[in-house]
């Protein structure tokens, strides 16, 4: 895909993935809560880990269900045509504290009708200057990212399975990403149970 269509594509999917994380957001609240029991905060049992969960059936955004959990990670699958299957993480930490933003997410998603496979955006939760870049980095390895609107996506496409083979392999990811107004914000993100929530995002979205 040349760069003018590449564009293109990611100028339609940043709407796009708005509006999952519309759909997602009853899903999400779902997710905190199983995350909060087993933390030994939530007063309420969840089903067993590893059962499938539906959530946000009723959305007006269509129907989002979630595969499961694994660690930091959830996968998810929209049951709408045509169908899009994505693992799911929020921010562990975010700085500076004191700037009010929207809430963040990393995902990646498979879109068998577009042959697209793991394909990672960032929504930062706050609007950036269009064609600025973005850092995110595990360990010693660092990926520029370009910025449309609140959404960000690696730069150089080809690196995109070189940095998913990092955030397998590492333990935490740093995004760092400056606003319109030109505030710098680190969002840290938790790489655990990301191989098992691509694994199983593998297997609805073959």
């Amino acid at each position: 895909m040349n760069a003018s269509a590449l564009r293109r594509a990611r100028t339609l999917y940043a709407g796009a993935a708005m509006a999952l994380v519309c759909a997602l957001s009853p899903a999400s609240n779902v997710y905190a809560k199983e995350k909060s029991h087993q933390t030994g905060q939530g007063a309420k049992k969840d089903e067993t880990k590893g059962k499938d969960t539906k959530a946000d059936k009723n959305s007006d955004h269509g129907k989002t269900v979630q595969l499961g959990s694994y660690g930091e990670w959830g996968a998810y699958a929209t049951q709408s045509k045509p169908k899009t299957c994505y693992a799911l993480a929020q921010p562990k930490s975010r700085e500076p504290g004191s700037v009010k933003r929207d809430p963040a997410y990393v995902f990646i998603s498979t879109r068998p009708s577009e042959n697209v496979k793991s394909e990672i955006s960032v929504i930062m939760g706050f609007p950036m200057k269009d064609g600025s870049e973005a850092q995110a980095e595990i360990g010693d390895s660092s990926f520029s990212l370009i910025a449309k609107g609140a959404n960000a996506w690696v730069k150089n496409p080809a690196e995109e399975g070189r940095l998913i083979d990092a955030m397998k392999r590492g333990s935490k990811l740093t995004v760092t990403a400056k606003s319109i107004k030109g505030k710098t914000t680190t969002d840290t993100y938790s790489l655990s149970g990301l191989g098992q929530a691509l694994d199983r995002v593998r297997k609805e979205c073959q």
